[in-house]
């Protein structure tokens, strides 16, 4: 999976370096589906709360965009290759998507917050991997950073649904 015909010499062997990549690549594909999902909602969620709901899907679709393109040019950084193709999201992603499913206002909230704690879930394990496995203390710390951004939008999401 490396791509460059000089690897990046920044202390890690080839392996951990094509672990880091692959492990990139998968949280790229989650994120990848989650930005979809995101945005599909965005577009089709009704109801009394339409308004706040739009505006709060928009508020974490776009953030969702940005982590899609840190997370590629990290892939790069350590000298791979970053998904970009639907197929291969597909085939990698730990989310679920639901075509033609439009849900209520509230299962909207409900997966979406379902997803955002799977991917908290899997850089949990994927920090941890970093740490102890693959020597890869810069990586840990950008996870541990979205990490903390996808905590945020889990929390303003489970709030969403307390009635």
């Amino acid at each position: 999976m490396i791509v460059t015909s000089r690897r990046p010499n920044q202390g890690l062997t080839e392996d951990q370096q094509e672990s880091v990549v692959q492990m990139l690549n998968r949280l790229l594909s989650d994120e990848f589906v989650l930005y979809t999902k995101t945005r599909n909602y965005h577009w089709n969620v009704v109801g009394p709360r339409f308004h706040s709901l739009h505006e709060m899907f928009e508020e974490q679709y776009e953030e969702l965009e940005e982590f899609i393109d840190e997370i590629a040019e990290r892939a790069r950084m350590n000298g791979g290759r970053s998904y970009g193709a639907l197929g291969e999201f597909l085939r990698e992603t730990r989310l679920h998507e639901q075509p033609g499913d439009v849900p209520d206002a509230d299962r909207m909230v409900e997966n979406l917050l379902n997803d955002h704690e799977t991917v908290i879930r899997q850089m949990r394990a994927d920090i941890k991997r970093c740490d102890e496995e693959l020597n890869s203390v810069d990586t840990s710390n950008f996870l541990t950073d979205l990490l903390e951004k996808h905590q945020k939008m889990a929390w303003m999401l489970r709030s969403t649904l307390e009635h």
